[in-house]
C-alpha cells in the first residue's frame, strides 16, 4: 500500500494565547509537579453553523451537544492532579502513564506534549505504563477515543510546573530573576550567557511540603514539537523485537499455560475423564478444572498444546447452544419496533433494513496474562486497559482485599476493545490459584476466535418521509447485548448528573453520545435496542461473548445511514455527493465532503463494474468524509489467491478529518486513520465470523478474513484540515472505521447497481474453507511453512 499526505495546512495550533492552570508542587526528594484538572467543557464546543440552509433543520440529538469523549473526560477530571511528571538527576523526565499504550502511538504523543511544555530533548522524556491505581477513579481508562482529550491539559499543566520551579531554581542559583531565564533543550540560560542543567537543579527545586500552584502554559503558536509529524518513540524497539509483552516478561516461576476450552460459547465441564493420564504426560507440571475450562501447565507452549487437545472432557451445554446467524437475526428483526413518526398525507416513504454480523474482536497479540497468587497476596500481569476493574474483581474473586493485589500493565500488540476486559488476567489468577503457583497463560488463537469477545450481530432499520425534501428520519439498531461489565460503563454513570440521560442503561447512553444528525432531515429519532441478556446478572459469563471491538455501535449506525442516503438520492432524482451537499448541516461537515470529493475524483468516469463511494460522519471530536473505489470486475473479483479471499477490492481511499483543537503527532493520527480506513472495508467486504448451533466456525486467522494484502487499496490518501477551534483534542483511535465501512458499502452499490443488505458482503457465501474441528480445540501446527513461500 501506498501512503500519501494531502495537508492544505499544516495541523497546528488554533488559539495561541496564553492560558493559565492550577495543579500542584508535590513533596518529594526531586522535582515532581502535578496538575489540577483538565481543560474543556462537558459540553464541547458549539456546533459550527448550518452551511446550506437546505432542508428542515433536523431535532437536536444529544450528540450534537455532548458526546461520548466529553462523558470520559469528565469522569476523568476530579482526579487529574493525581498524575504527575518527575524529574531526574541524569536530566531526563519520567512519566507513569495512566492509560495503556496498545500500539496506537499513545505514550509518543505524552512524550511530545511533555517534551513541549518542559522544553526538554523527547529521547529525555521516559514514559512508563502505571500499576493499577485505585485512586484515580475513572482517571484509568484506554478507551473511546478519549485518551488525548483527557490528558492534553493536565500533562502540559504538571510540566509547566515542573519547568516554572526549575527557572525559580535556577534563579537562585544564578544570582538572577527566573522570568529573565530561558529554558531550552534541558538547560537554563541566563542573559549574561550563564548556563545551568536540569539534572543540577531536581534537588534544588524539590518541595518539602505539597503547595497549590498557577502556571501559565506555552503559547501554541511557539509549539516546535507538539504539531510535527514524529515517529514512535518505540518503534526500534518493535520493528526489532526488542519490545516487551506479556508472554515475552521472565516471572520466576511462571510456567507456559493454556486452557482446554468447550465447543460451544461457554459451555460447561461437566467430567475430565482421564486428568490422570495427561498429568503424565512430557513437560506437564499441574491439570486442573477451572470455570472456563481445564487447565493445563507445563514446560512448553507446544507441550500445554498436546496435553489439551489430548484431554478427554464431557462436556456440558453453553446458554446460546441453539443459536445460529440466521436465528440471531431473526430475533433481532422481530425485536425492531414498528415506526413511531407519522408520515404526512402527501410524502412518500423509503424504508430499508440491513443486517451486520458478528466479528471477532481479536487483536493482532492473542489474549495472555502472568499471574503470581499467593494465599496473602497476589500479583498479576497483562495488557489490561481499565486496570483498576481488574483489580477489584481479581481480588474479590481470589478473597482478598483490592490492596493485595497489584495490577502490572504491560502494553500490548493491538486491543480492538479486546483489553477493555481482563479475561486473560482473571483466569490466570484462578489458575495460580489452583494449583498454588505462578502460571504464563496463553490463549491460542482459536481461543480467541471461539470463546473471545465479538461485536455484536445488529440489524439497522431506517425510514424517511419525503416531499421535495426530506421531512423526517427515523433510524433503529436492533443488536445482540454489547457487555460492558468492564467498568467502560462506570465512568459514564459517574457523569450521569451532567447528562440529559437519566433513566438511561450503559448502552443506552453510549450509543446516544455516539449518533448526532449530520443532515438536515427534519424530524430525527433514533433508537438502540439490545437482544440476548446474560441468563444471570450472578454469572461470572453468559449468553455472547461481545464487545465494543473498535468503535462500538458507530460503524453498524454510519453504514445503514449513508448507504440508505444514496438511496434516497436516487429516489429524489439525485447523484450522492450532490445530495449530501444539500443537506449537510453545517459548515465544517461540507468542508469534508468536498475535500474527499476532490481528493478522490468524484464524478469521474469509470469502467463498468468500478465505483465511487463517498459518506460522513462525526465521532470523537472528528468530522470526517470517506471517499472509496472499488472494483467489482469479474477479473478482480475471482482473482486466484492461494488460501485465501479475494472478491471486490478496494482500489483508492481517502479518509479526509476535521479534527477538534490541535493535532499533537500528525504522523500517529495518519498511521489511525489508515488502520481504522482497513478497519472499515474488512468488516464491509470480509470480515466476518459465522456461528452454527452455539459453535462459531472460525479458528485462527487463516480463516478469519480480515484484510490482507491483496485486498488493501493501492492508494490510501489522510489528510488532515486545520483544526476546530474547541477546547478539547480529538481522539484518532477509531475514527476511520465507520466512514470507511459505510463508504466501501456505498461504492460497492454504485459499482454493482445492487444495494448489500448483509455485511460483510461475502458472510451468505459458502465458507471459504473447511472449519477445524472443535474437538480438539486446537487445530494443528503448521509443519509444511517451506511449501508455503513464495
Amino acid at each position: 500500500m501506498r501512503s500519501s499526505r494531502t495537508d492544505t495546512t499544516a495541523p497546528g495550533a488554533t488559539n495561541p494565547s496564553r492560558r493559565r492552570f492550577l495543579g500542584y508542587l508535590l513533596a518529594a526528594p526531586t522535582l515532581v509537579a502535578a496538575a489540577e484538572l483538565g481543560g474543556g467543557s462537558l459540553l464541547g464546543s458549539p456546533a459550527a453553523a448550518a452551511a446550506t440552509g437546505a432542508g428542515v433543520p433536523p431535532t437536536p440529538q444529544v450528540a450534537d451537544h455532548v458526546d461520548l469523549t466529553d462523558g470520559l473526560v469528565y469522569a476523568a477530571r476530579p482526579t487529574a492532579n493525581l498524575i504527575s511528571i518527575q524529574l531526574n538527576e541524569d536530566g531526563s523526565a519520567t512519566f507513569a502513564l495512566h492509560r495503556t499504550e496498545v500500539g496506537q502511538g499513545l505514550t509518543t504523543a505524552i512524550a511530545m506534549l511533555i517534551a513541549e511544555e518542559l522544553e526538554l530533548p523527547l529521547e529525555k522524556v521516559h514514559i512508563t505504563l502505571a500499576d493499577a491505581r485505585p485512586e484515580l477513579v475513572f482517571n484509568q481508562l484506554t478507551g473511546g477515543s478519549a485518551s488525548i482529550s483527557a490528558l492534553y491539559w493536565p500533562v502540559r499543566t504538571a510540566a509547566a510546573i515542573a519547568k516554572g520551579r526549575l527557572l525559580e531554581a535556577a534563579g537562585h542559583v544564578l544570582g538572577e530573576q527566573a522570568d529573565l531565564l530561558t529554558a531550552k533543550l534541558g538547560t537554563i540560560t541566563s542573559a549574561a550567557g550563564n548556563a545551568i542543567a536540569y539534572g543540577d537543579l531536581v534537588h534544588k527545586a524539590a518541595s518539602d511540603t505539597t503547595t497549590e500552584v498557577e502556571v501559565d502554559l506555552k503559547p501554541e503558536s511557539e509549539f516546535k514539537v507538539v504539531g510535527k509529524p514524529t515517529r514512535r518513540i518505540d518503534a526500534l524497539e518493535a520493528v526489532t523485537g526488542r519490545k516487551e509483552f506479556t508472554t515475552d516478561l521472565q516471572v520466576p516461576g511462571a510456567k507456559p499455560t493454556m486452557v482446554c476450552r468447550p465447543p460451544t460459547i461457554n459451555g460447561t465441564v461437566r467430567a475430565v475423564n482421564n486428568i490422570d493420564q495427561v498429568r503424565t504426560m512430557p513437560g506437564v507440571t499441574d491439570v486442573v478444572q477451572i470455570s472456563s475450562g481445564v487447565a493445563v501447565r507445563g514446560e512448553t507452549f507446544g507441550q500445554c498444546i498436546d496435553a489439551v487437545n489430548a484431554l478427554d472432557v464431557s462436556w456440558g451445554p453453553g446458554p446460546v447452544d441453539g443459536e445460529s446467524d440466521a436465528t440471531v437475526e431473526q430475533k433481532l428483526k422481530a425485536a425492531t419496533p414498528p415506526p413511531v413518526i407519522p408520515p404526512t398525507p402527501a410524502s412518500q416513504t423509503l424504508e430499508r433494513q440491513y443486517t451486520f454480523g458478528f466479528v471477532n474482536g481479536s487483536a493482532l497479540g492473542v489474549n495472555s496474562a502472568i499471574a503470581d497468587v499467593r494465599p496473602d497476596r497476589a500479583e498479576i500481569w497483562s495488557t489490561v486497559k481499565i486496570p483498576i476493574v481488574a483489580q477489584a474483581a481479581i481480588a474479590q474473586e481470589l478473597g482478598l482485599a483490592q490492596p493485595q493485589v497489584t495490577v502490572h500493565v504491560v502494553p500490548g500488540g493491538g486491543s480492538f476493545g479486546r483489553c477493555l476486559f481482563h479475561d486473560a488476567a482473571s483466569e490466570a489468577a484462578e489458575i495460580s490459584k489452583e494449583v498454588g503457583k505462578p502460571v504464563k497463560l496463553m490463549w491460542h488463537r482459536a481461543d480467541d476466535c471461539r470463546q473471545g469477545r465479538v461485536h455484536p450481530m445488529s440489524v439497522g432499520t431506517i425510514r424517511a418521509s419525503f416531499t421535495n425534501d426530506v421531512i423526517s428520519l427515523e433510524q433503529h439498531l436492533a443488536s445482540v447485548r454489547t457487555d460492558f461489565s468492564h467498568g467502560f460503563g462506570e465512568a459514564l454513570t459517574s457523569t450521569a448528573t451532567r447528562l440529559p440521560l437519566a433513566g438511561y442503561s450503559v448502552s443506552e447512553v453510549i450509543f446516544t453520545l455516539t449518533t448526532p444528525s449530520l443532515y438536515n432531515f427534519g424530524v430525527t429519532k433514533t433508537l438502540l435496542t439490545e437482544t440476548h441478556q446474560s441468563p444471570s446478572n450472578n454469572q461470572k459469563r453468559g449468553g455472547f461473548n461481545t464487545g465494543s471491538t473498535r468503535n462500538v455501535y458507530s460503524p453498524d449506525v454510519a453504514t445503514t445511514r449513508e448507504l440508505f442516503v444514496d438511496e434516497l438520492a436516487e429516489k429524489m432524482g439525485m447523484n450522492p455527493y450532490d445530495f449530501r451537499r444539500k443537506y449537510v448541516k453545517n459548515e465544517n461537515l461540507l468542508k469534508v465532503l468536498d475535500k474527499a470529493a476532490e481528493v478522490g475524483g468524484w464524478g469521474q468516469p469509470t469502467p463498468d463494474g468500478v465505483g465511487h463511494g463517498i459518506a460522513l460522519h462525526h465521532e470523537y471530536k472528528n468530522t470526517m468524509a470517506c471517499f472509496v473505489e472499488i472494483d467489482c470486475r469479474p477479473e478482480t473479483v475471482n482473482r486466484p489467491v492461494r488460501d485465501g479471499v479475494t472478491g471486490p477490492r478496494v482500489t483508492r481511499g481517502v479518509l479526509v478529518t476535521i479534527p477538534g483543537h490541535i493535532v499533537v503527532n500528525p504522523l500517529g493520527l495518519e498511521a489511525m486513520m489508515q488502520g481504522g480506513f482497513i478497519d472499515g472495508l474488512a468488516q464491509a467486504l470480509t470480515a466476518s465470523v459465522h456461528l452454527d448451533e452455539g459453535r462459531i466456525a472460525e479458528a485462527s486467522w487463516d480463516n478469519f478474513f480480515y484484510c490482507r494484502q491483496w485486498n488493501l487499496p493501492f492508494e490510501f490518501t489522510p489528510v488532515i484540515l486545520p483544526a476546530e477551534e474547541s477546547e478539547m483534542p480529538s481522539g484518532g483511535g477509531e475514527m476511520g472505521v465507520a466512514p470507511a465501512f459505510a463508504a466501501t458499502a456505498c461504492a460497492y452499490r454504485a459499482a454493482t447497481g445492487k444495494t448489500p443488505t448483509y455485511f460483510p458482503i461475502n458472510h451468505n457465501d459458502p465458507l471459504a474453507f473447511e472449519p477445524y474441528p472443535h474437538v480438539p480445540p486446537l487445530p494443528p501446527s503448521p509443519t509444511n511453512g517451506l511449501d508455503h513461500t513464495y
